[in-house]
């Protein structure tokens, strides 16, 4: 991959976690920005990875970040005009926000994090923990934070690059349907086109097919990405942004009784739930319905309006199908009632094959369905770039292109990555996405679900469904 250095960062960077993702980011910082390694620094709570960080020339602080000593630790090493990356668990993401703000620090991370043990304190109510109260906190700093230093919040492949590749996916539904190239400016003209085009639901659909040696052992959960992330969303309330075509509320469902009120979450943990969704190499799959911050924030950003009522909104929600050890580590920690394994194994060098195929689904337009995004295989994935799989490749990607942004755009305040230029993060981040393109198909939810036993819906309007009984 060549060189190309998108811009001179004359402030420090400061690295918060070296896990899988920070380790793999850590050589496209330095190949593409240009910046001295001894202006890069890294504070992580464990000692894996300092053997490659140091290889570069970068200082490495084992030093856990918590409640009580964040301010202690890291205002002395941050400044107006530096950046914090943000790529850490168990360490509130809008504490750190804050002090930056306050510092004239810019941000990035990747998700919205709690502090430790969050994610399942009983003493705080489902709607607070789950995604949507995490969201709901961090943003809540635009008040006291109105203009400033720019802060990229959720900004990875997904939530990120599944925000960019939604509106690329608009636009190419335009263009085919309408026959328009124009591209909209604004949050309200993208929602317009939206609800012009009659998409009804938007995946963010997954299929991990990445095998590893050795295959996962009992008492372990194996996964491909940080595991204490996934154990910690898949614990988290199953939440998804709610249409306005709904007609049917699920029966363990709740609304949220502050906000901007997008989404709604279910009294099941997220890991527990599985949803049908498609991608072009797989086909149709089972995905379980992660909570991801991405289908709150594109389900409100598509939102049509007139005065306090909803006119349109999109049902968005994750489909994530992991790779095929992950499912396994996901059913056992279901059996051992959400309390995780005694041993925690992320796999990177020990991948022999497979690929991570990502992108967004567009449903119910005249086409019928839609997928953009990224098919990246293991094996493109270490061409392209050194300590990656497919996986953490494709969030290194994302947090790259928002990065760059960033600091060239570096007094836009709190911004979520519906903010951004998509077609400036997504010229940064797809020389490493391996191929992206879009594919058309016919699938629905429904298709050939009454192959064994015949289903009989209580639907008015099934929109393009096949072979299924309307009752």
């Amino acid at each position: 991959m060549a060189e190309q250095k998108y811009l001179k960062f004359e402030g420090r960077i400061l690295l918060l976690g070296f896990g899988s993702v920070a380790q793999g980011l850590l050589p496209l910082l330095l190949r593409h920005i240009d910046v001295p390694a001894n202006r890069i620094s890294i504070i992580t709570g464990h000692e894996r990875g300092r053997a490659e960080a140091e290889g570069f020339g970068v200082s490495y602080l084992v030093s856990p970040i918590t409640r009580d000593n964040f301010r202690a630790i890291l205002g002395p090493r941050l400044s107006r005009g530096d950046i914090l990356i943000n790529l850490t668990v168990d360490v509130s993401s809008a504490a750190l926000l804050e002090l930056c703000c306050e510092q004239g620090v810019l941000y990035i991370d990747t998700c919205i994090e709690p502090w430790s043990g969050g994610y399942t304190d009983e003493s705080i109510s489902a709607s607070e923990r789950s995604n949507y109260g995490l969201r709901e906190a961090a943003l809540a700093l635009r008040d006291k934070f109105p203009k400033g230093s720019t802060a990229v919040v959720t900004h990875g492949a997904n939530p990120g690059l599944i925000s960019h590749w939604v509106k690329q996916g608009l636009v190419n539904l335009s263009r085919d349907i309408l026959g328009r190239s124009d591209i909209p400016k604004t949050g309200p003209e993208w929602a317009q086109l939206a609800m012009e085009l009659g998409i009804k639901s938007i995946h963010c659909s997954e299929r991990d097919s990445q095998i590893a040696a050795p295959r996962k052992r009992r008492g372990e959960f194996v996964n491909t990405w940080s595991v204490d992330g996934f154990i910690g969303e898949g614990s988290q309330p199953c939440e998804l942004g709610w249409g306005s075509h709904e007609k049917h509320f699920p029966p363990d469902g709740n609304h949220h009784e502050f906000g901007c009120k997008a989404a709604i979450y279910l009294d099941r943990p997220s890991a527990s739930v599985r949803v049908r969704s498609w991608a072009p190499h797989q086909g149709s799959f089972h995905g379980f319905l992660i909570t991801h911050a991405e289908a709150i924030s594109i389900a409100e950003y598509l939102t049509v309006r007139d005065g306090d009522r909803v006119v349109y909104r999109p049902t968005c929600h994750y489909a994530y199908h992991p790779s095929d050890d992950t499912v396994l580590s996901v059913h056992e920690l279901a059996g051992r009632h959400w309390v995780p394994q005694q041993k925690l194994r992320l796999v990177r060098d020990e991948i022999t094959d497979g690929m991570d195929e990502l992108g967004a689904l567009l449903l119910g337009h005249k086409k019928g369905a839609y997928w953009y995004g990224s098919q990246l295989s293991i094996h493109e994935a270490r061409e392209l770039a050194p300590y990656n799989n497919a996986t953490s490749l494709q969030v290194v990607a994302g947090a790259l292109g928002a990065i760059v942004w960033a600091m060239q755009n570096p007094a836009a305040g709190i911004v979520e990555p519906e903010d951004l230029d998509f077609q400036r993060v997504l010229e940064i981040a797809n020389p490493y996405l391996g191929t992206v393109a879009g594919t058309y198909s016919d699938w629905t939810p429904l298709q050939g679900r009454n192959h064994l036993f015949l289903e009989v819906l209580d639907v008015d309007d099934p929109w393009q469904f096949k072979n299924v009984r309307v009752h």
